[in-house]
């Protein structure tokens, strides 16, 4: 039946069928870099990028772009906090978004596009839309007439009259409708500013995203994805500007994730249950919150608790110990076993029903089930008297090949002992020395390998965990 995508623009599932065949063009909503991303932030990243990959692992060309907005007004303030120029305060925050994301097991996007490298692109998309009428100047802010396009609401499902109620201008907007967003920015006193037929001044958010999807995918693309909380105003304002500029569908299918929330509370700094990705990957195997984030359905809202961190935690050293288990056969076997064949169409019908989960709209909770069914199998397999070397190959790589869609190494690196005592003495040397970011870095590195620190009176035992 091939891949089906819930599509938010007509609420529900469809069969994916991208413009040109084999190639895929998709855009995801990126961050404000003004902090460090939080586990929010996050949960589309991972659950894109494991979209991406289980697309090329159907032997798609996947086009992925994921921009950077790095001039608004929350950067600004943060910038003028901090006494940073904005340039200074986005770099750091890019760079930072990069370091957790790789440890998310994330990969690049094809293109990072930044709004500061496409003011000039804005501000020609700009004029198109104000010399088509949908657009116009007011004391140097330019606004998107919205009533004027006559499929707004299509994406939210909301009318223009439903949508009025909720409308009001902020002080100082001059707009000839509440419901009219901007598009341009006039420059306040001391703010980062570009100049513009309409006078100094910066982009508006939602245009941004417009501008620089079709700067490199093109007037209309397969997939444009983000978090649930962007399908309005955000994504609702960019189908108006693009579709009126273009006067074509600017993305065929639309996806969104669902929430987070932090023991069944939303997650707000004013409950202080504000949680960073720097933080908490600190404490945290970043394979294993990757491994919770896709526990779930990318749609469904997923409830982040100690107990079901703990259970993605032992879940997925399940399936990393059944790996080690058949690496270590492997390396032992001498004997050949006579049912190869069997076993052979076991672990092929359970790439079928990975496949089976991951066409569904990218049910990833059904894909990790395939896997732990193919974990069960392989274990099952072990207690056998006599294996067979193809068939132990066969369960390694199949399990490396879905575990690579989901983006998790299923092989972590098994440190001898000797090479432990080592590194724990290189730490309890860096602590007396004071050098305590050494000392984190082996902490958790060990971490990584899986090797469990106590710190006693006695000294700093270690166990396997």
């Amino acid at each position: 039946m091939g891949i089906q995508i819930y599509n938010t623009l007509t609420r529900q599932k469809e069969p994916f069928i991208p413009m040109e065949e084999g190639k895929v063009k998709m855009y995801v909503c990126g961050p404000t870099v003004y902090n460090y991303i939080h586990i929010g932030n996050a949960r589309p990243v991972i659950v894109y990028d494991t979209v991406r990959r289980y697309l090329e692992y159907r032997g798609y060309d996947v086009k992925f772009v994921s921009n950077f907005t790095d001039v608004d007004d929350k950067i600004i303030k943060a910038a003028n906090e901090l006494g940073e120029e904005v340039s200074e305060l986005t770099e750091r925050f890019i760079n930072a978004y990069f370091e957790d994301v790789t440890a998310l097991g994330c990969k690049p996007a094809d293109v990072h596009p930044r709004v500061t490298h496409h003011i000039d692109d804005i501000i020609n998309f700009i004029q198109v839309l104000v010399d088509k009428g949908f657009a116009y100047e007011s004391q140097g802010d330019v606004y998107y007439r919205t009533r004027k396009f006559d499929g707004y609401g299509k994406l939210s499902h909301q009318s223009i009259d439903e949508l009025k109620v909720g409308a009001r201008i902020e002080a100082g907007e001059k707009k000839e409708d509440n419901l009219d967003f901007a598009l341009w920015k006039a420059a306040k006193e001391g703010e980062i500013y570009w100049e513009s037929p309409w006078g100094k001044g910066r982009p508006g958010w939602h245009i941004e995203c417009s501008v620089m999807a079709r700067e490199h995918l093109g007037d209309t693309m397969d997939i444009h994805a983000g978090g649930q909380d962007l399908t309005f105003p955000h994504h609702e304002n960019e189908i108006a500007q693009s579709e009126a500029m273009t006067g074509k569908p600017f993305a065929r299918y639309w996806m969104h994730n669902g929430y987070i929330n932090i023991d069944n509370e939303k997650m707000s700094k004013s409950l202080g249950n504000f949680v960073l990705v720097h933080d908490i990957i600190k404490q945290l195997d970043p394979s294993v919150l990757r491994f919770f984030m896709l526990s779930v359905h990318y749609r469904h809202p997923i409830n982040f608790s100690q107990e079901l961190v703990e259970n993605a935690e032992n879940g997925l050293e399940r399936i990393r110990t059944s790996y080690n288990n058949l690496k270590h056969r492997l390396e032992a076997t001498a004997n050949l076993g006579d049912h190869s064949d069997t076993w052979m169409f076991k672990i092929e019908e359970v790439r079928k029903q990975f496949e089976e989960a991951m066409d569904d709209d990218f049910n990833t909770a059904n894909g990790i089930a395939a896997v732990f069914e193919l974990t069960r199998l392989a274990n099952v397999y072990l207690l056998e008297k006599n294996t067979e070397e193809r068939v132990l190959r066969a369960f390694m790589d199949m399990m490396a090949e879905l575990m690579n869609v989901i983006g998790i190494n299923v092989e972590v690196e098994q440190l001898l002992d000797e090479e432990i005592e080592n590194l724990i003495a290189e730490r309890n040397q860096a602590r007396k020395d004071r050098n305590f970011k050494r000392s984190d870095e082996i902490r958790d590195q060990l971490k990584e390998m899986n090797i469990i620190l106590e710190d006693t009176a006695q000294g700093t035992r270690w166990k396997r965990g």
